[in-house]
């Protein structure tokens, strides 16, 4: 087996019986999987929990897996299913929730030196942006995880939420045009801007 193995291939070598396919497949998705999880239901305990559980439908269902669309399409789509499921169990009160710390820094800002203004700067903006993604409605957000995380097209985005294309882009530009307006005028940035400005 090729480690370089395209993933459809590795799931239909995993589906036939070869473990190791399956560990590669394991390696190149459970960070973008997780994150898409712990963005989706904001809680640490709640993620790891629906990352065991989509996982264990991947193995559950290895046998009937058949390459007609991207495994990372297939296995996208089984997590928007477990986090139906979840919220589908919870009540609609989902107060005190609070949003972990991500990894969302490497791609906000990469300063050259770690000085504390810089620190300050940076998180200041990573708290506007978890802010600002958690007050997007849960369509919009859900849209705009599978396109950062997964490299999935809006026509595989669509597939796996179960909406047209039009309706998968629509939310998309929404979110997006709600994350910049909403960057933009938090007072956090524009401390942080006006920080950065004063430096140059």
């Amino acid at each position: 087996m090729n480690i370089g193995d395209d993933d459809s291939t590795l799931m239909l070598r995993y589906r036939d019986g070869d473990l190791r396919a399956f560990e590669i497949l394991y390696e190149r998705h459970r960070g973008p999987l997780y994150r898409y999880l712990l963005r989706q239901c904001r809680d640490e305990e709640t993620a790891a929990d629906l990352f065991q559980d989509v996982w264990g439908r991947v193995i559950s269902n290895r046998e009937k897996y058949e390459a007609r669309a991207r495994f990372t399409t297939y296995l996208f789509h089984i997590a928007h299913n477990c986090c139906i499921d979840y919220f589908r169990r919870q009540s609609a009160r989902r107060a005190g929730l609070t949003d972990p710390v991500d990894d969302w820094s490497d791609r906000l800002t990469s300063p050259h030196h770690e000085r504390p203004d810089a620190e300050l700067a940076r998180s200041q903006l990573e708290c506007a942006f978890r802010a600002s993604l958690a007050d997007l409605p849960a369509e919009q957000r859900e849209v705009f995880l599978l396109y950062e995380e997964t490299g999935l097209d809006l026509n595989e985005i669509a597939y796996v939420t179960g909406v047209g294309m039009e309706t998968a882009k629509s939310r998309l530009r929404y979110a997006l045009n709600k994350l910049r307006a909403a960057l933009k005028n938090d007072p956090a940035v524009a401390s942080a801007e006006a920080r950065g400005s004063s430096r140059e």
